[in-house]
């Protein structure tokens, strides 16, 4: 890019973060740095609020996240979610009718800003709370969803794929980031869209960003950056929707790309 950039947005998972879930020496080193000089690192991740309260050291005092796929803005230092965007009560509700019509079998779970809430048959092995509700979603389902999540115990990734995306239509937005899980947004809502309005409020022009990934969920952010870099392990339809490529994750590559742009 011709201008060093003013805004750095880098999804967690297979991106920022090591395989194994941790976050190298040198990538805090670089994250600190950009933090010092005031630019803005913004976590843009599927991952619930629940998830990131160890990341108040990375995001520094500029930092903020973007959570859910899009669904909020999460100001982690203050504990607190912005710009919440979640799928009603009602339409959630119509939209795991017209899912379960189509694939019969399926199991839900609905993520809001108070936590996650399980049907019945859901599993997740990852970070579930002990103590969270289960039952049915008619029960659960009391305030705006940030995600749908969608599961089913027999039916491969890509059926379940194209069953739900037929089957929300134009109603919501799925998308995945892991096999045999679909998530599901309101409409319109993506991580480049969340992004969007955050730079646009802080006035920061689409030219002087950049954005790191490497999962399918990424790829609106991708394409929507001033500058796009897609990691060597990441998934064909992130690395074809980016500009650029950077190391794999394991070998830093986000921090490797940030401290040649800014000369650390």
């Amino acid at each position: 890019m011709s201008t060093t950039p003013r805004l750095v947005a880098t999804d967690l998972d297979g991106t920022l973060l090591r395989t194994d879930g941790s976050l190298s020496d040198h990538t805090r080193d670089v994250l600190a740095a950009l933090d010092r000089r005031g630019v803005p690192v913004v976590i843009v991740t599927g991952r619930p609020m629940r998830w990131l309260a160890d990341l108040r050291p990375v995001v520094g005092a500029h930092g903020l996240a973007i959570v859910s796929n899009g669904a909020a803005v999460y100001d982690v230092a203050a504990d607190e979610a912005r710009d919440v965007r979640g799928i009603g009560v009602a339409a959630g509700l119509e939209l795991a009718r017209r899912i379960e019509e189509r694939l019969p079998g399926v199991t839900f779970a609905v993520e809001s800003v108070a936590g996650i809430a399980l049907a019945p048959g859901f599993v997740d092995v990852e970070r579930i709370p002990e103590g969270s509700r289960v039952g049915s979603l008619d029960e659960l389902w009391t305030e705006p969803a940030l995600k749908l999540l969608v599961r089913h115990p027999d039916a491969d990734h890509d059926r379940l794929r194209s069953d739900v995306t037929e089957a929300v239509g134009d109603l919501a937005t799925p998308t995945w980031s892991m096999p045999g899980l679909v998530e599901i947004s309101a409409a319109g809502v993506t991580k480049a869209s969340a992004l969007a309005a955050l730079a646009d409020r802080i006035g920061i022009p689409v030219a002087d960003t950049i954005a790191f990934g490497d999962m399918p969920n990424d790829v609106p952010m991708l394409r929507w950056a001033g500058t796009s870099y897609a990691v060597a392990n990441a998934h064909p339809d992130a690395a074809e929707a980016a500009t650029h490529r950077a190391p794999a994750n394991d070998d830093d590559g986000v921090a490797t790309v940030l401290a040649e742009l800014f000369d650390l």
